[in-house]
């Protein structure tokens, strides 16, 4: 470390704290999702560009970092735990993070820790998922025809990723697969997908498509209305509305005919901001307290300054103390800028 980088001269620094993180409108903070890193080995359409430049590595929290983070998070009252990307596979040594992060698992800390993929390596780390005591992944499908896949994912291939979801279940991994509804690609999948997750025992979550990030297209030209998907499946099929859960933004209900738990996330046609309890740590350790809103805390800067986790508890509760009531997500114009700037690879998702 060079003289410029070296701390003040420390005082005596009152105990790290273990109160719960609550923001200014009464909701406690129990739900964080950490991106690993912004890489990933898909291009999806509706994620990114096609030509992306990627973090400095020199920028990324090191994983020792993203250990005191997460695990700050987890002392002032977190009990679930995401780990998300890009791609979060593709990070060296996440089996390691992944293991040590179980610690909380084992002490009753954490109730679930979990992992959102691709699938395209879940081959290779099922196993040592499952053995750092992660019991349920999310792994994204957004068809099941081969070409359809390449052109949505541009770099993917489907086979790989059904070895994942199979991969997945053998090592004793609950799947949940989250589709993005795409209005010209796969609306009229839908139901081959629902059918494919019921054989699998799988549950599936439908995602609208978010205004995040210049993708090199329109974005009114993908979006799909999960409301009318809803009127439409309830043609044919019996939806059951659940009051099931996981801590996340999707609303649930049970395909009766096919034995199926059905999610529905909607920022759009009715978003969840009411009972957001959760905040996201990109890779570069910037805390945003709301995925639509541009504001964000620099705890990256916190933990490079200082080990002093009296200072890192300050640091979060000014963060939480700034989340807002609800974000400005607006997808009615078409040709307009994305609501916000950023991708959803650099955010986390």
């Amino acid at each position: 470390m060079s003289s410029t980088d070296a701390a003040a001269p420390a005082t005596a620094a009152a105990p790290s704290s273990t109160q719960a993180l609550v923001d200014p409108f009464g909701r406690a903070i129990t739900y964080l999702r950490v991106s690993v890193t912004d890489r990933c080995d898909f291009r999806c359409v509706y994620c990114m560009a096609e030509d992306m430049t990627f973090l400095p590595r020199a920028e990324v929290l090191s994983l020792e970092e993203i250990d005191r983070l997460a695990s700050a998070f987890i002392r002032r009252g977190t009990r679930k735990l995401r780990l998300t990307g890009g791609e979060p596979l593709v990070r060296r040594g996440i089996d390691d993070l992944v293991r040590s992060l179980g610690r909380h698992l084992k002490s009753g800390a954490l109730e679930e820790l979990t992992l959102t993929s691709n699938g395209s390596q879940m081959d290779r780390h099922a196993e040592h998922l499952f053995a750092a005591g992660v019991r349920r992944v999310n792994i994204s499908l957004d068809t099941l025809d081969a070409e359809r896949f390449a052109r949505i994912t541009r770099w993917g291939r489907l086979p790989q990723v059904l070895d994942g979801i199979a991969a997945a279940t053998a090592a004793g991994l609950k799947v949940k697969l989250n589709c993005v509804a795409l209005a010209h690609e796969n609306a009229h999948e839908i139901i081959d997908l629902m059918q494919f997750a019921a054989r699998g025992g799988h549950d599936l979550t439908l995602i609208e498509t978010m205004p995040l990030g210049d993708i090199d297209q329109d974005r009114m030209d993908q979006y799909l209305p999960l409301s009318r998907v809803r009127r439409d499946l309830e043609q044919r099929f019996t939806l059951v509305d659940l009051p099931h859960r996981t801590g996340g933004p999707a609303r649930y209900v049970r395909v009766e005919e096919l034995g199926l738990q059905l999610g529905f996330i909607t920022p759009l046609t009715h978003n969840f901001c009411e009972s957001c309890n959760r905040v996201r740590l990109t890779a570069t350790g910037q805390l945003f307290m709301c995925l639509g809103q541009d504001d964000q805390a620099d705890l990256r800067a916190v933990v490079r300054r200082s080990s002093d986790d009296a200072v890192l508890d300050a640091a979060l509760d000014e963060a939480i103390a700034r989340k807002p009531r609800g974000h400005d997500f607006v997808i009615e114009r078409r040709g307009a800028r994305p609501a916000v700037a950023r991708h959803m690879s650099m955010t986390g998702g």
